[in-house]
């Protein structure tokens, strides 16, 4: 039975979307974390969700740069330096999202945290085909 085990955990670890998914659910940790304290500390709701985002965009270059796209991130400076901007670019993309959503959820009454969890999936679905199909090629 551990034989069998073990080359399946393998064989999913190497999975790339599974791999992102963990990476982005370490980022959201950070990302909600910090909105959610902004939150009880009365900041609001747009500025708190940008600032947790923020924070989360650093936390998943940091996982997805070690843990994700291994193998297509750039060895030489001038060319990972190009794959952070554009990294960058593809989380300003997320970071748009997840304001307008949030921004667009609070103006027609609903609670801030159900109008975050909308802007997740839209921000997680937009980020993964930037990352995947332009930043880590």
């Amino acid at each position: 039975m551990t034989g069998m085990i073990l080359p399946m955990i393998d064989r999913l670890r190497r999975v790339l979307l599974l791999r992102y998914l963990l990476a982005s659910i370490g980022a959201l940790a950070v990302d909600m974390g910090s909105f959610l304290a902004l939150l009880a500390m009365g900041t609001a709701p747009v500025v708190a969700s940008a600032s947790g985002y923020s924070l989360g965009i650093v936390a998943h270059w940091l996982l997805s740069s070690r843990a994700v796209f291994t193998d297509s991130v750039a060895a030489e400076r001038g060319a990972r330096t190009r794959q952070k901007a554009l990294f960058v670019g593809s989380a300003l993309v997320g970071l748009a999202l997840t304001t307008l959503i949030v921004g667009a959820g609070t103006a027609l009454g609903l609670d801030s945290r159900v109008s975050k969890l909308i802007a997740i999936g839209a921000s997680f679905t937009a980020t993964w085909l930037l990352r995947k199909r332009v930043v880590f090629q």
